[in-house]
C-alpha cells in the first residue's frame, strides 16, 4: 500500500502519518519509512548528529500494525496506543536510511489488540518491542 491507500485505514495526517508504504504477508505487517533529514523530529535531535528518536521509531511500528486490523478500522475508529513494553533500541536510525518494520498481532480481547514487532535498517536491528492498542471511536 502507498500513503493514499494507508490513509483509507489509519486517521493519522500531514507530519503524524510516518510510512511510505506497508504491506502484510502471512500475518505481518511490513513497513518503510525513508528517513529524508528535514522531518520535524529531527530539528533539535541532535544538531549535528541528527538521529531518529526512539519514541517515532515505535510510532511507525504501531501504524504498520494497524494495517493488520484493517477491518476494525472503520470509519470513526482511533488505534490509541495502551502500553509499551520491553522496548529496546539497539541501534540509531539517521537521515538517508530507510526504516523498515515487521510486526504482528499476538492476541486481542474486545477492543484491546497486543502485538510484537521489530524494526530495521537494512539487516541491522534498531528496535524490538511488545506493545498494545485498542480501537476507540463509534
Amino acid at each position: 500500500m502507498n500513503q493514499e491507500q494507508i490513509r483509507k485505514i489509519l486517521p493519522h495526517r500531514d507530519n503524524m502519518l510516518l510510512l511510505d508504504e506497508v504491506g502484510q504477508e502471512g500475518g505481518f505487517a511490513h513497513g518503510k519509512y525513508h528517513v529524508r533529514g528535514n522531518e520535524w523530529f529531527l530539528q533539535g535531535h541532535f544538531p549535528g548528529n541528527p538521529v531518529m528518536p526512539g519514541v517515532i521509531q515505535c510510532e511507525i511500528l504501531a501504524q504498520s500494525a494497524c494495517v493488520l486490523l484493517s477491518d476494525a478500522m472503520s470509519a470513526g475508529k482511533t488505534p490509541m496506543y495502551t502500553g509499551l513494553n520491553n522496548v529496546r533500541f539497539k541501534s540509531p536510525v539517521r537521515p538517508g536510511e530507510t526504516f523498515e518494520t515487521r510486526c504482528r498481532i499476538t492476541r486481542s480481547k474486545g477492543p484491546f489488540f497486543f502485538a510484537e514487532g521489530e524494526g530495521f535498517v537494512g539487516e541491522r536491528l534498531c528496535l524490538k518491542a511488545e506493545f498494545s492498542f485498542a480501537i476507540v471511536g463509534e
